[in-house]
Order: C-alpha cells, then structure tokens, then sequence
C-alpha cells in the first residue's frame, strides 16, 4: 500500500469520488482516495436519485447542469450504464398555516390569500365577492390576475395599505454602535432622525445584505433587510461582534404597517398629533399613532408617497383599527405582496435573491450608489468594490418592456441579441399601473443603451423585448419624496 500520495481524498461518496475524477482529467497522477466500505455507500446511497435541475442559485445551477451532463460522459467514457433516468418530480411542501401575525383572521375574513415567506404567512393578494381564496398554479397569468390589477390601482391612485411583518428587523445598540455599523456596511450611516440604504459586502464584494439603517438615537439603530435572510445575518452579526455593540434580532417583536399611493400623508395624519407635514423623504420619528407608539418611516418599496409605521406586535391590531377607521374616506385598500412586487417593477428597484444576492456585486446591480467611498473606514469589502469601481462590472442590471402574451418574465430567462445569448433575467412581472410587461436581468455593459432591440424567451417561445431606462411610474421621484 502506498504510503505517500499528492492529494489524499478521504471518503468515497459522490463528492470524494468526484473529486478524486476531475483532479485525474487535470492530469494529476499521485492521487488516491480512502474510503471505510464500499464506494458511495453512505450519505450517498441515502441520496440516489436526488437530482435536480433547478435552483434559484445560479452558481448551484449551472453546477448541477454540469454534474447530469457529466454522468453522460461516464457512461461513454466506460462503456457501463450509471442507470440515471431522467424524469420529473414533484416537490410536497409541510402543514398551514405556517408562524402567523396578529392580523391572520381579520386579513383571512377580508378575502386574503396567503403565500409563506422563511415560515411565516404573507398576504399575496385579496379576493372579493365570489373570488376563490386559492390561486390556482400556473407558469403564466394566475387567476390573481385582476385582484392584483386592483390593489394596484387603489395604491397609485389612492391609499393602500400592507403588513410589514417580512421584513428582517435588528436593534442595533452600545456606545461604539455607530463605528461598528460603518465597518459593517458600505455605505453612509445617517445622521439622528433619518435613515439611509446600504449594501453589506462580503470580503470579495458581493452582496449579502441590502439594507435601510434608521438612526433612532446616539447610540440606537434600525436596520431593515430581507425576512428570509434573518439567520443568515444575524450569524454575519455574531461573526463580527465587538464589544460595545449589541445586535438583537426583533423580526418578530416589532411589526406594523406601510400605507401608501397620494393619500398616504393624510391618513396618518388624521390618527397623530405630529405634524406629519414636516416629514421629509428618508426622515424616521417616534411618534403616537392612534394611541400607539410608533417608529415611522417616511419611505416605501411601492416607490409612491409612503409611511413605514413599527409597532410591537401586542399593539398591532389596535394600530390596524385607528389605520382603518382613518383609512375609511379614502376608500384605503389592503394589498398583498403581488401587488407590491407589480409596483416595485414600475420604478425598477430590485428584490432580494432576485436582483440583490452573493452571485452579484454592488455595481453590477446598480447599488454602488450607495456606496459612501468617502467615509475614512475601511468597511468589509472596500477593496474589492473599489477595484470593481475602476474596471467596471463585468455585467449591469437593466430593465426591459416585454411583448408578452399570456406569460410573464419569472426569472433566469435567456436573453437573446442578434442570435447570441448575452444575458439572463432576474425577475419579471406584469405592471398593472403602465399595462405593460416588464424585466429585469443582466446584460454586459456595452450593450446596456436605451432602445436596445431584444429577445426574451418564455416558456419556449422568444418575444420581443425592449431596454427602457426611466421608470414607468414617477420618473422625477416627485411624489415618493414630495
């Protein structure tokens, strides 16, 4: 037996055995592997036929692309069958309803349709009168599609409002608070009673968090981000820990509402004794909304005119009813997060794991912008985005205005140019404010120019697609920071 060897693989399952494989096509020779029983007699064996083509990781993806591909090429290569059989699966998800808010039964009573987001019940959309309260499944249009046509126009039009119960939410606090969340994020922390948005970074300086920072005292902060990513960054929080900082997870503590569209301003103001007029865009205030201590926010993804108002979750339902009782003379209408992800789309602002995540760095995406290259700290990934910042990203985020039929753009669609693939896309919808089709994905930056004529392929077939560069809705931002 030998007892030196270059490279020493321990375990024979499907990863050992891989690698042992790829470092003999390289062309290494002093290689061995040890494994205690037969070959892929464990975790492996448990595995087999766990094969899957999609992912919403496109790293993951374009690996497990390779790994169907490559047991085609054993097979060939030896002359034997690896007995794989290609067909489909279905995947069964566990009981409903999943972790619930205080407003689970008054928004079920109002016709609410409920998705799941890391656990918890969100409202997608609304139905009414002889509506079904289930979507039934579909790759193209949903029967949603009108309810969520109307929660869209009673926003843009009027007031609406939404839970903000999925958003990860963290209490920041300690005298060196400050020093800390300048190391921890990339861009500006605000000045008392306002708020900003930042990208976190890795080291190599891709995204791992998108975030508002509200600076509510000297030494006290909210941070904002993706419901589903609260694990992940509380463990980037704990890994980064220094003294004189105490990071607290309150997602589930601390809830509330956003209303917004035109009419937002004067529904909270008629349950507040603030002068909600003296608010300006990206200001953050404690203030008592109908006998509720509140932290509101003067911001909302809708892009429109919007208030994000906190509470604990105890006073949740006693803030729903000075909301609604205020509401009421503008016909204030509840909206799901269909709706919100038709009208994020009108003004082009990303989504998490979507547009914003680890495959992709802030100036590929748009948010170096909010990078504050500046500021005399060196924050976790400075130079890495730096570099980027003088060579330019190998891709940019862009926008399209699809000729669609019955099917919408869902996400890492090709997009074709002149017969080559030059890109793919992140995410896509329907706008029911402008009734066009719109996307969102990555082309490389030459080619990033208005008017660029395109293809997007959906569902097999290739429809025509436009690259717009201004916002379908408030292109100015007059009304959201009016």
């Amino acid at each position: 037996m030998k007892t030196t060897t270059r490279v020493a693989v321990i375990g024979g399952g499907v990863v050992g055995a891989s690698v042992l494989y790829h470092l003999t096509k390289l062309g290494w020779s002093d290689v061995m592997l040890l494994e205690r029983s037969e070959l892929t007699s464990g975790s492996t064996w448990h595995a087999a036929g766990g094969f899957h083509t999609l992912n919403g990781d496109t790293n993951m993806a374009a690996l497990q692309g390779y790994t169907i591909r490559l047991y085609k090429e054993l097979e060939e290569i030896t002359g034997m069958s690896c007995g794989l059989h290609h067909v489909g699966g279905v995947t069964l998800a566990a009981a409903r309803p999943h972790h619930t808010t205080p407003m689970y039964d008054i928004f079920t009573g109002m016709g609410a349709v409920w998705g799941q987001q890391f656990g918890l019940e969100v409202a997608n959309y609304f139905a009414r009168g002889h509506e079904p309260t289930y979507e039934r499944p579909s790759f193209r249009r949903s029967d949603a599609f009108d309810a969520i046509a109307r929660e869209v126009r009673a926003v843009r039009g009027g007031v609406g409002i939404n839970e903000v119960q999925n958003f990860g939410k963290y209490l920041v606090t300690g005298p060196r608070a400050r020093d800390w969340l300048n190391r921890i994020m990339a861009g500006r922390v605000p000045a008392q009673g306002r708020l900003s948005l930042t990208p976190m970074l890795s080291p190599k300086g891709k995204l791992i968090g998108d975030f508002t920072i509200s600076c509510l005292g000297v030494q006290t902060f909210q941070l904002t981000a993706s419901y589903g990513a609260q694990a992940y960054h509380m463990r980037w929080f704990t890994q980064h820990e220094e003294d004189g900082v105490h990071v607290e997870n309150i997602s589930d503590r601390r809830t509330g509402f956003q209303i917004a569209g035109p009419k937002a301003r004067e529904v909270l103001q008629a349950c507040t004794l603030d002068d909600v007029s003296t608010m300006k865009f990206l200001d953050v205030r404690q203030m008592g909304v109908g006998r509720v201590a509140c932290l509101v926010q003067r911001v909302s993804y809708t892009g429109d005119l919007g208030f994000e108002i906190y509470c604990d979750a105890m006073a949740q339902r006693r803030l729903w009813t000075a909301l609604r009782n205020a509401g009421q003379p503008h016909a204030m209408t509840p909206f799901g997060m269909r709706a919100m992800m038709s009208l994020r789309l009108d003004k082009f602002f990303g989504a998490w794991l979507l547009e914003f995540g680890p495959d992709y760095t802030a100036a590929q995406t748009g948010l170096d912008r909010f990078i504050s290259f500046g500021k005399d700290v060196d924050f976790i990934g400075r130079t890495a985005a730096e570099a980027e910042r003088d060579t330019g990203p190998a891709r940019k985020l862009v926008a399209f205005e699809v000729e669609a039929l019955d099917a919408d753009v869902q996400g890492y669609e090709p997009i074709w140019h002149a017969g080559d693939v030059i890109g793919f896309c992140t995410s896509g919808g329907y706008s029911h404010h402008a009734e066009k089709s719109v996307a969102q994905g990555f082309v490389p930056p030459a080619q990033a120019r208005e008017g660029l004529q395109l293809e997007i392929e959906i569902l097999g077939q290739m429809r025509p697609a436009t690259l717009i560069t201004t916002p379908l809705f408030d292109a100015d931002g007059a009304r959201m920071r009016g």
